[in-house]
């Protein structure tokens, strides 16, 4: 008896017609269902600055405290006023402190802020 084997339909490739492409890579994808928010103009960076400081105004306040209290600080120190010194050094981790609670506080309040 001869073996025979099962008939196996020869499969061959689908080819897409010449003239059809499956995406255009110059436009984004049609997802259905979604539509894409439209871009925001791109911000120079005293606009961002304004509108971070207007957002949270604590940090910019605790950054200039901090940097002044260093600056003064450093002064005495070099003037040899030393008790001075140690006091605008402690000032200054206040204003460090002041500066990161306020960060936290602005992220907390951005984060439970809804979505308009």
């Amino acid at each position: 008896m001869a073996a025979t084997t099962p008939a196996v339909p020869e499969q061959t490739p689908k080819i897409p017609p010449s003239g059809a492409v499956p995406f255009d890579i110059n436009r984004p994808p049609v997802i259905e269902g979604f539509t894409p928010s439209p871009r925001r103009k791109e911000e120079t960076f005293r606009e961002k600055f304004v509108r971070k400081n207007k957002e949270n105004p604590f940090i910019l306040i605790g950054c200039l405290g901090t940097a002044g209290a260093l600056m003064y600080g450093l002064r005495s120190f070099n003037q040899g006023k030393t008790r001075q010194s140690q006091l605008m050094m402690r000032g200054r981790i206040f204003a460090q402190g002041f500066t990161v609670v306020a960060l936290i506080v602005g992220v907390f309040t951005t984060a439970l802020k809804p979505k308009q």
